[in-house]
């Protein structure tokens, strides 16, 4: 499975679109096998869960994401975990152990980006 970290360095981005790049994870069912980090290519609307959709991501987490982008995701059958936070490889692990759960955060305003993954 690959699962894919929206992050700003090592850590979750706060907003899935407006993030440096893209951690993403081969894993099996317990373990992380390999990381490969993919600079975000830029941010425009529908573009990016398409992106990683091609890229055969299966897991997409991050702090905040809009609705349109979890509407993408969920027609790819790609799993939105949203309200993350703290160090991306962490987050992967504890999703790994079945303790990372969506919070459902949804980003309705673009300009407030930063404060995305506190709703």
């Amino acid at each position: 499975m690959k699962i894919a970290v929206a992050s700003m360095g090592t850590e979750v981005a706060g907003h899935f679109g407006h993030c440096e790049a893209f951690r993403i994870y081969d894993t099996d069912q317990n373990s992380i096998l390999a990381e490969t980090v993919v600079a975000n290519p830029g941010h425009r609307p529908g573009f990016l869960p398409n992106f990683l959709g091609d890229m055969g991501v299966n897991v997409i987490i991050a702090g905040g994401m809009g609705g349109g982008a979890i509407e993408i995701f969920n027609e790819r059958n790609i799993e939105v975990i949203v309200g993350a936070e703290g160090n991306a490889k962490t987050a992967v692990e504890s999703y790994l152990k079945g303790e990372l759960h969506s919070t459902g955060s949804v980003c309705h305003e673009h300009q407030h980006a930063g404060e995305c993954g506190n709703h």
